[in-house]
């Protein structure tokens, strides 16, 4: 079967997604571009935002026009929040964010005068972490190791606690294993991945921290990059930064989630932390790690956000001075607190903050890139772009450079200048 993949949405769907794409693979079909025709098209939906939502249907409809005779399935975060809502856009499977395997079962068994199947659990009742293949298939230098689903923090932006349920780990053993087989197979790095993977081993007997399975995968895979997604603030401790210093292969790079730099909005978003504490954080980090990139997601225009309150979020943007940023208006999100709250932004409101932000955001980054010309950085090449090679340095920079042959090649390369929002750089021999 012919079998076509869209993915949307956060790293974890990625990773879901490439667990999904080497099964196909595995029981003999061919995966073939969303764009072109196929047997069967799946989409492995978001629902971070209403537009995220949008956008979910909108490939589903693209999937059917395309062809109107092939099976449409339908997975994901938006599909396990609004199960009518997909149904109803005339697809022929429907389940969410759990039984990935058992998705592709379904599918299989499809028949085209079968009548839709809607096969969606209760997220919150899960206790069990599933367990998927990791990697990804063959060229990429970069693999995902999913460590952990499920969160608890409700933020009251968020309706991922409803799509992914309440915590679930892998436990350190397993995901050390994962990592050594993922090192045998030649990637070159391993990404820690998870819808909150600060909240890794709350579930798992004795309540092992999340340095404890850092330092186990390291380990595992002592020649392989290990690089964090997302972190929340209050995990940087200084036993955190001093355990995490003295291991040489996990890169200094700390996305630490943010959303706003303003304490009376960071308690309207039900955040546990303040920006005295986030700014403990950062400060630890550039104490033990030596000039790590420190990245971060700001939310602007979220309900009641007044002009003063905003401009306080931009000096803080400005004090931690991180290396880069995503920036994103608020989306009002149906079945959250925040979408019934007082005060929201319009449009306009939103859009001009984006904007201002945006401009903090690329001094910030400029800055940071400025700063590493003269010195001298590892890189993971990845992919001939434009005539230049493109990889990333354990900070996450990116770097260009000319050059040959040098897909999954890490080597140092001097950096001599910029090259639009990245490094270029000339071969260390």
């Amino acid at each position: 079967m012919r079998t076509a993949i869209y993915t949307l949405g956060c790293k974890v769907n990625q990773y879901e997604t490439q667990a999904m794409e080497a099964e196909l693979t595995r029981r003999g079909h061919t995966l073939v571009p969303f764009d072109g025709e196929a047997d069967a098209y799946i989409i492995n939906t978001c629902t971070v935002t209403a537009v995220s939502d949008k956008k979910s249907r909108q490939m589903i409809r693209q999937a059917r026009k395309r062809s109107p005779h092939a099976i449409v399935a339908v997975c994901g975060c938006y599909a396990q929040t609004d199960p009518e809502a997909v149904e109803a856009l005339e697809v022929d499977l429907v389940m969410g964010t759990n039984d990935r395997m058992g998705f592709l079962d379904r599918l299989e068994a499809l028949s085209p005068d079968g009548g839709q199947v809607v096969d969606v659990d209760d997220a919150l009742r899960r206790r069990t972490f599933e367990r998927l293949p990791a990697g990804g298939l063959e060229g990429r230098t970069r693999a995902m190791l999913k460590v952990e689903d499920g969160c608890v923090n409700f933020c009251t932006y968020c309706i991922i606690p409803y799509a992914r349920g309440p915590i679930r780990s892998l436990p350190a053993a397993e995901a050390a294993a994962q990592a050594a087989k993922l090192a045998e197979e030649g990637y070159k790095e391993l990404v820690l991945t998870g819808i909150e993977i600060s909240s890794w081993g709350r579930d798992l007997e004795g309540k092992p921290e999340l340095m404890d399975l850092i330092e186990a995968v390291c380990a595992a895979a002592p020649d392989c990059r290990v690089r964090l997604g997302s972190l929340e603030p209050r995990t940087i401790t200084a036993d955190f930064c001093r355990r995490g210093a003295a291991i040489p292969n996990l890169c200094p790079h700390f996305h630490l989630s943010m959303q706003s730099g303003c304490d009376s909005v960071l308690k309207r978003m039900n955040r546990k932390y303040d920006t005295a504490r986030y700014y403990e954080s950062v400060k630890l980090l550039r104490e033990y790690f030596d000039r790590p990139g420190i990245t971060t997601d700001l939310i602007v225009g979220f309900p009641g956000e007044t002009e003063e309150e905003f401009v306080q979020t931009l000096d803080f943007v400005q004090k931690c001075a991180f290396s880069a940023m995503h920036i994103f208006p608020y989306s009002r999100r149906s079945g959250t607190p925040a979408a019934a709250m007082a005060g929201q932004c319009s449009n306009a409101v939103k859009e001009e903050r984006a904007h201002r932000a945006g401009e903090v955001a690329r001094g910030l980054h400029q800055a940071w890139l400025e700063s590493w010309v003269g010195q001298t950085l590892p890189v993971l090449f990845e992919e001939e772009k434009d005539g230049l090679w493109r990889g990333h340095a354990p900070n996450y920079t990116e770097v260009f450079v000319s050059g040959q042959g040098l897909h999954n090649v890490i080597q140092d390369v001097k950096i001599t200048g910029l090259h639009g929002e990245g490094l270029l750089g000339e071969l260390v021999p």
